[in-house]
């Protein structure tokens, strides 16, 4: 398997602590890299894709050490995928160095109604030519992402995409959900298909699928459980784009 950024935040914020960090389901015995329980590892189904696009996750302190976060699916998918802890008085000099870097166009991912400086806000990704977009998620809950906003003055003069209402009823109505406030892989699916590449926005969505699936194994393991639907439906998806791309 790939190990990415997050795989190694998550290592290397383990080895900083001074006392083990009790999630919820602390006594799994858990995957190191998906965190799902080991009897139901999703591993050998990480995706095998290619992006023009990258993703810059800048994680509030405990985000990267719950079994539940999300932004590591984004990295199994995405493989330029950046990701650091947030710093309200240190932030990263390599992470400040990728957001100056003019290879790039960075656009932070952020709802409108928290940005007062609305001639920031987008809701197209318009490219310069020449330029990789640098998708940049807030991962935390969704108190944390408003703190690191208002307190990350190195983020306030960059734009700023943000969905349109519409947008994110479409996107609830077709996972069937009731809970408004989307996951951070769920809301990295959509810029995907804001920015042109529905393929790797389906891919994602099918790999949160299968993710969330096993990880409610991981609480309720059940002895000899069956894969179930997540896994399926990613098979199914994968065969068909095969086909695709061969004809």
């Amino acid at each position: 398997m790939r190990i990415h950024k997050v795989h190694q935040l998550h290592k290397e914020r383990l080895a900083r602590s001074s006392k083990p960090f009790n999630a919820r389901g602390a006594n799994v015995n858990r995957c190191e890299f998906c965190q799902v329980h080991k009897d139901h590892c999703i591993c050998e189904y990480q995706p095998e894709t290619t992006s023009d696009a990258a993703f810059l996750l800048i994680m509030f302190d405990t985000e990267v050490l719950k079994p539940s976060n999300t932004g590591k699916l984004i990295a199994d998918v995405i493989p330029e995928t950046h990701a650091y802890l947030w710093s309200r008085t240190e932030p990263s000099e390599e992470m400040l160095a990728l957001l100056n870097n003019e290879a790039y166009q960075p656009f932070v991912v952020f709802p409108e109604e928290q940005i007062e400086d609305k001639s920031l806000v987008r809701n197209e990704v318009i490219m310069e030519e020449g330029k990789t977009p640098l998708f940049i998620l807030l991962d935390g809950s969704w108190r944390e992402a408003g703190r690191m906003y208002r307190k990350s003055p190195y983020l306030h003069q960059l734009p700023v995409l943000s969905f349109k209402s519409e947008q994110l009823s479409n996107y609830i109505m077709r996972k069937a959900s009731k809970d408004h406030q989307l996951a951070t892989a769920e809301v990295a699916s959509l810029v995907l298909d804001l920015f042109g590449e529905q393929q790797n926005a389906r891919h994602l969505e099918h790999w949160f699928e299968l993710f969330r699936e096993h990880y409610l194994y991981s609480k309720r393991p059940v002895k000899g459980a069956e894969r179930g639907m997540g896994l399926k439906r990613l098979i199914e998806f994968r065969t068909n784009l095969k086909v695709n791309n061969e004809i």
